[in-house]
């Protein structure tokens, strides 16, 4: 048997039969035990102020001569479009706990310019303020998720600022936002109480910050119609005690609707964070070693808000996630700045199909970040747009947007200690259609995947000829999903994975 993937390089080519040459993988679904439907939500994005994420990324204004659409790039809005994006998050992140919305309204000639201390000490016109965000939300068809300024404002300013957005009645803020604009109030679906409230959001004890939440969330409320959520700040894997941090949040937190939780896949033993291409294929294992940890951390806070929620009432936000490297050579200090290769597609992968597993308690989650940031979907150079091989593994897990997800496990040989070769996941769309998703973390060995599934499957990969393959401003298509089949063997759907690979098919 001899298969190549088409519309790109000859990624596998085996003149005798797949399983005499690569480990065979056995994929087993059980699909008598579905889960709770997969939220589409857990396919958000952040977007901070934080370097060129914002200006330049996603706003160039109404006279720039790159493409806009009322001064949002169109190439941006068109590409972020097509994946669907549930939500966004927006200002931030750090940059959160020294915003004042007021800054952010009005004529934009008039808005103040502030320091953003956070994230390089450069300045921000605030040309992107609540207006331009709510209406970029509702452009791209996104719920919009604003996080309040718990650190440095009172819940006065914060129940302000969502009366601004939310009201629909003759009075004087709601008054004020007609006058700046926008006639109807926006439909604001997410509001975080306030961001990482451990660190940048005001160091905060676990105790001390679930009386925080408590008391702002007794003063910041929208019209009930609007179903707004309220998100508690909860912990990070990353820095601290996650587990008592959430604990003391949902013990004195009040009455949470939902709590938050963060996690990067960064080395945290001291060494340097490595480069996001160029590395040795130490530094793929230590990444995606770092990624499926995720796991753990997720059943972890799921079983301390389980103490206090049995019942599951209290959603889990996964809302920063992704990898993080030393940003790029010659990047401004601060920007936080990386390129986007074939390692990040299986971060992404591997983290969607952790989520896939949970979906009784993780219902949003929200990459860090969109546009020119850590792990982003897109990178801009002045009028110059790519896409990522993050943004396309978004694009190729859309069917799994409201899934009903089955038990899967693969069973077969390890790529390394505790990475197993081939990881699975497994949902029945809403078309009816039975979707496989497959992950190859092995950078050099194709695996044979026989399935207990009827039939057999075809949809798209993602692959390339190095662990680092990555798009560029010069050749933006080296690196995207093509087509991809699968055969049957003793009637059952089987597979021929190629090495570090990502796939997403549907059985029939």
């Amino acid at each position: 048997m001899r298969k190549t993937i088409s519309g790109g390089l000859l990624l596998l080519a085996l003149a005798v039969p797949a399983a005499a040459q690569t480990p065979t993988v056995r994929v087993t679904v059980d699909i008598s035990k579905p889960g709770a439907v997969t939220d589409r939500h857990i396919y958000g994005q952040f977007a901070e102020h934080l370097g060129t994420g914002i200006y330049g990324g996603i706003w160039v204004g109404e006279d720039s001569k790159i493409s806009n659409i009322r001064g949002y790039r169109t190439d941006v809005v068109e590409a972020l479009k097509k994946i669907h994006v549930p939500v966004v998050r927006w200002p931030g992140g750090c940059f959160a706990d020294l915003y004042n919305w007021r800054d952010g309204i009005g004529p934009r000639a008039k808005r103040p310019t502030r320091i953003n201390v956070h994230w390089g000490g450069v300045t921000d016109n605030n040309a992107f303020g609540t207006h331009e965000f709510m209406d970029f939300a509702e452009l791209i068809g996104a719920d919009p998720y604003v996080s309040m300024n718990v650190g440095s404002l009172s819940p006065y300013d914060s129940a302000q600022w969502v009366e601004y957005m939310t009201s629909s009645e003759d009075a004087s803020l709601a008054n004020e936002r007609r006058a700046n604009g926008r006639e109807k109030p926006w439909q604001l679906k997410y509001l975080g109480i306030g961001n990482e409230t451990w660190g940048c959001g005001g160091n905060m004890s676990g105790e001390y910050s679930a009386s925080i939440n408590a008391r702002y969330s007794t003063f910041v409320g929208a019209p009930a119609s609007m179903g707004m959520v309220k998100v508690a700040s909860g912990g990070s894997a990353n820095i601290g005690d996650y587990k008592a941090f959430t604990d003391a949040m949902m013990k004195g937190g009040g009455r949470l609707q939902a709590l938050s939780f963060h996690y990067y896949a960064m080395p945290d033993n001291g060494r340097s964070k490595g480069p996001a291409i160029g590395f040795g294929e130490d530094r793929w294992q230590e990444e995606l070693a770092l990624t499926l940890q995720m796991e753990g951390y997720v059943s972890d806070v799921s079983a301390v808000m389980d103490k206090y929620d049995p019942g599951k009432k209290v959603a889990l936000y996964v809302d920063e996630w992704g990898s993080w490297y030393t940003q790029e050579p010659g990047s401004h200090p601060g920007f936080l700045y990386q390129q986007n290769a074939l390692r990040d597609a299986e971060v992404a992968a591997l983290t969607f199909n952790i989520f896939h597993r949970h979906t009784d308690r993780v219902k949003l989650a929200a990459i860090a970040q969109m546009v020119n940031v850590l792990q982003a979907m897109i990178l801009t150079d002045g009028a110059k747009m790519l896409l990522t091989p993050t943004y396309h593994v978004f694009d190729m897990y859309q069917p799994f947007m409201e899934a009903t997800p089955f038990a899967a496990t693969a069973s077969g040989p390890a790529y390394a200690k505790g990475i197993p070769m081939v990881d699975v996941s497994a949902a029945r769309g809403r078309n009816g259609k039975l979707y496989l998703a497959l992950v190859n973390t092995d950078p050099h060995k194709a695996a044979h995947v026989l399935t207990n599934l009827p039939g057999t499957g075809k949809g798209q990969i993602l692959t390339g000829p190095a662990m680092d393959t990555h798009n560029t401003f010069d050749a933006p298509n080296t690196i995207h999903p093509m087509a991809f089949s699968g055969t049957t063997v003793d009637g059952k759907a089987a597979f021929d994975l190629p090495a570090k690979s990502v796939a997403v098919v549907a059985v029939e």
